[in-house]
């Protein structure tokens, strides 16, 4: 994974491209600004269970990293908002995660990091006969106000055009595949970073 030369601040103030819909939405609204005042952003909220009796909140610092500390801290400070919103109907169970190394990609940033590794991709919609796609991410551009992955396929027939452009808008949710490279690179950024923490 690349890293980027952005202000941690404006890392974390960067708006997510890719939401949630539902009750996760809205919980995702309400718990967003919060995190943002903590210092942390908002990767991802997800409800699962039979009942949606599993609340996950995905989240980091700017650096991309989050501790246990950090977990508690989060749980902390949202748990009284959530008892106050009462968002879930049910009684559900809190987690508060790290996006971890094949991590979903909600912002321009994360897509940005990602170019040279493989992504899986699935659409809000079926567009030319596909919904879901598997490829390395090669770019991520805006033109005309619109965002653009470009994702090079390598299951193109012989003969068809192995790069696919997928306008950022109908992507319901795209993920870091967890592979041999994605591993060797994070523990590189690991190592990288534990030396300047020795310094």
């Amino acid at each position: 994974m690349k890293t980027l030369a952005l202000p941690i601040a404006d890392l974390i103030r960067e708006p997510r491209l890719i939401r949630e819909s539902g009750a996760a939405s809205r919980i995702a609204a309400v718990l967003e600004p919060v995190l943002i005042d903590l210092g942390f952003r908002l990767v991802r909220v997800k409800l699962s269970g039979a009942y949606g009796n599993s609340l996950q909140i995905m989240a980091e610092r700017g650096d991309g990293t989050l501790s246990i500390e950090d977990c508690e801290s989060i749980s902390r400070s949202i748990s009284p908002i959530l008892d106050l919103e009462d968002p879930i109907a049910s009684a559900y169970r809190l987690e508060i995660s790290s996006p971890g190394i094949d991590r979903p990609l909600v912002r321009r940033s994360d897509f940005e990091r990602a170019i040279g590794h493989e992504a899986k991709i699935e659409l809000s919609r079926t567009i030319g006969a596909r919904r879901r796609y598997r490829g390395e991410i090669a770019g991520f551009a805006e033109r005309g106000g619109t965002s653009y992955l470009s994702l090079k396929m390598p299951d193109a027939a012989s003969g068809q055009n192995p790069m696919a452009e997928i306008e950022a808008r109908d992507i319901q949710e795209a993920r870091l595949v967890l592979n041999d490279r994605l591993i060797w690179q994070a523990s590189r950024l690991e190592t990288a970073k534990g030396r300047r923490q020795e310094r």
